[in-house]
Parts: C-alpha cells; structure tokens; sequence
C-alpha cells in the first residue's frame, strides 16, 4: 500500500516522462503465444507476449487480457516484453502486477506471423528506458544472448514554433524509482545510473552490468 501510494504522488510527475522517439509508436499489445521448447508440438507451453510502448491504461489493459488468457490450461507463468519504453508510473505499475502474479520477465520479440516465441537471435526483442521498469517486476528477469536492454534518463521534450525544451524527472519521482527497485530486489545503482545519463543518450547494459545490479540472467533455469 505505501508503494501504491507513492507511484499516486507521484504519477502527475511523470505522466509525460517518455523517450522522444515514442511518439509515433504503438502502445503495448497483448497476446497469447507458443513457447516452442523441447521438441513441443500440439502441447506447448503458453506466455503472454507484450509488445509496445507502456501507456498509462496499460497495466489494466494487461490484467483484464491476462484473465481472460488464464482459462488457457496451457498458459504459463511467463511475459515476453518487446518495448522501446513509455510512462514510468505505469511501468513501475506493469511491473508491481507482475510480482503479484509471480511471473517470470524474458525480453523476447514474438516471431511476425508465427504466433510463436522463437528461440533464435534474430527474435530476441528489446526492453528500453521504462521498460526496464516493468522488467523488474518479475520474480525471473531474463535477457537471451542478443536482446538489447537499455538505461535512458527520464525527460519530456517540448517543442514550440521556435523552441525546443526538456525538462527532467523531480527528485520525487528519481526517490519512488530507487525505493521500487529495492523492493524488486534491483540494486538501486541502477536507477542512479540511469539518471546519470545524457537524455539524448540510451545506454545499452552489459552482461556485467544486468548482473551487478542485479538486473537479469542470461537464461530463465
């Protein structure tokens, strides 16, 4: 209850906080697919795919198709994300409901037309900006071996006739990000890190870094 009522106070703050390039692209979609793993056929396992930029209506979005994806005997405790970022209260929303369901987080792209989660590096997806934020969430965080998983400073761009302006995340906002990352079990050098960084800059983690901050693994076992 006293992280839901610290993301309310601090949600006005950060309700624009996106990357720049967000502007045009699709907010977060979900759909049921195929693990193929093992040799699986007709009895595969089942995750969820979530692809797109975190909107504000996104995690309830998330938790009325999850319900509906649950009558499925197959569906595992699994999210595939696919995201360049969007807001960060709801992300950090996206990822609160993730531990509730104890689900395990895999930055995974869904194979186009396949309606399945492919094991090659060519599918590996990529979790971007906020989106690290809903990663947290899950009770596993995985990034294969060729996904791409990125740090940006939290800013808005605004653009009038004749001037451009950024303007970046309050303190409050920088303080609900750390004590959210603790609670995810994330160092909180990692929000530190990101609010370190150039805004016009997204910096690409490494192996090293998922893992001192303890971020994620290579692999979900």
């Amino acid at each position: 209850m006293r992280l839901a009522g610290l993301l309310l106070a601090v949600s006005v703050l950060a309700a624009l906080f996106l990357l720049p390039s967000l502007a045009r692209a699709d907010e977060m979609r979900f759909s049921v697919v195929d693990l193929v793993v093992g040799g699986c056929k007709k009895a595969c396992p089942q995750a969820i795919a979530a692809d797109g930029v975190i909107e504000p209506e996104t995690p309830q979005a998330f938790i009325d198709f999850a319900k509906r994806a649950a009558q499925s005997p197959r569906l595992s405790a699994v999210v595939l994300l696919n995201s360049p970022g969007g807001n960060v209260v709801a992300s950090m929303e996206l990822g609160s409901i993730f531990r509730t369901l104890k689900v395990a987080a895999i930055v995974r792209q869904v194979g186009a037309g396949a309606g399945q989660a492919r094991g090659d590096a060519s599918f590996t997806g990529q979790c971007i900006s906020a989106c690290v934020y809903a990663m947290m969430g899950g009770v596993k965080r995985v990034a294969p071996p060729g996904s791409r998983v990125g740090l940006h400073r939290m800013s808005i761009v605004e653009r009038g006739f004749f001037t451009t302006t950024r303007s970046l995340a309050d303190p409050p906002l920088v303080a609900a990000l750390s004590k959210y990352a603790r609670k995810m079990g994330v160092d909180q050098g990692l929000v530190a890190a990101a609010e370190s960084q150039d805004p016009e800059i997204v910096h690409l983690l490494t192996r090293r870094e998922m893992a001192r901050w303890r971020l994620a693994t290579a692999q979900l076992y």
